[in-house]
């Protein structure tokens, strides 16, 4: 029996077969990207060779590349505010992207919002040299950093930002206590999730507030854009976490009290020796 397919076919690929897969370029990713579509292709198509033999992406993801992974990222940009960074006049917003793995949503929100300081923040070696690659193949004007979130000495490090992003990492309350000291005040914690969003919220609210959360929000994304819009749970860093204390106003607290008794003791030594003479 023949094996060949017909002529002018070809035989299907298998996953990781190692024969680079063909992925059509949605419109919808004209429509996100721009001008930079070019490099988005790059992007998807890096993931879709390298991220695979790599273990960065499952064989089985390809087909879903664009809509699931890529676009379901890129469209993040609607819910991050065009406002200007905290370090001075004409600073561009700052994002740390938590746990970004892959390069999701870090590297397709840099492709759509090239206006962004974005940081990537990824614990593992190997991802940290992936994304390092990516950065330097695409062009990107993005930070890579070693670290996790809940590491003390991670946040000193970093410091803050505007917005933090992180895409299937952990549950919302666990994620809130690691990544809302990594927010400044005001800003937003921007959290991907699927399905369970509302029902994280409702079990984990608690612990969202006891992190120095304000109200868990729903946001759809790519609404008019995906066919299945992406869900984020926003939630804005109102206080710091229970049981600690803002350090600004504590130093001043300290350092007025201080003044007031070294005032008080010259007052003192000053009519003591007034009496003297």
């Amino acid at each position: 029996m023949n094996s060949q397919p017909p002529e002018g076919e070809t035989t299907p690929r298998e996953p990781g077969d190692g024969t680079p897969p063909r992925l059509d370029t949605p419109d919808s990713a004209r429509a996100v990207f721009g001008d930079r579509l070019a490099l988005a292709e790059q992007f998807v198509g890096l993931l879709s060779t390298h991220g695979v033999q790599r273990g960065l992406i499952g064989p089985r993801e390809l087909d879903r590349l664009w809509e699931r992974h890529v676009l379901n990222s890129a469209v993040l940009g609607e819910a991050v505010p065009e406002v200007r960074g905290t370090s001075g006049e004409g600073a561009r917003p700052r994002v740390i992207d938590v746990g970004s793995g892959a390069g999701l949503p870090g590297v397709p929100l840099a492709l759509a919002r090239p206006d962004l300081d974005i940081v990537l923040l990824e614990p593992m070696a190997r991802r940290v040299d992936w994304l390092e690659e990516v950065a330097e193949r695409l062009g990107l004007s993005v930070t890579v950093e070693r670290g996790r979130a809940e590491e003390k000495a991670v946040r000193q490090r970093l410091g803050v930002a505007e917005v933090v992003t992180a895409r299937a990492v952990a549950p919302l309350g666990r994620l809130a206590a690691w990544c809302l000291p990594l927010v400044r005040e005001g800003g937003t914690l921007l959290a991907l999730k699927g399905r369970s969003a509302a029902d994280e919220i409702e079990r984990d609210r608690d612990a969202v507030r006891r992190a120095g959360g304000g109200e868990p929000r729903i946001v759809e994304c790519g609404a008019g854009v995906l066919d299945t819009p992406t869900t984020v749970v926003a939630i804005e860093r109102v206080a710091p976490a229970r049981g600690t204390r803002r350090a600004p106003k504590r130093d001043r607290t300290k350092q007025g009290e201080t003044e007031r008794v070294e005032s008080r003791k010259s007052g003192v030594a000053r009519r003591r020796n007034s009496r003297r003479h």
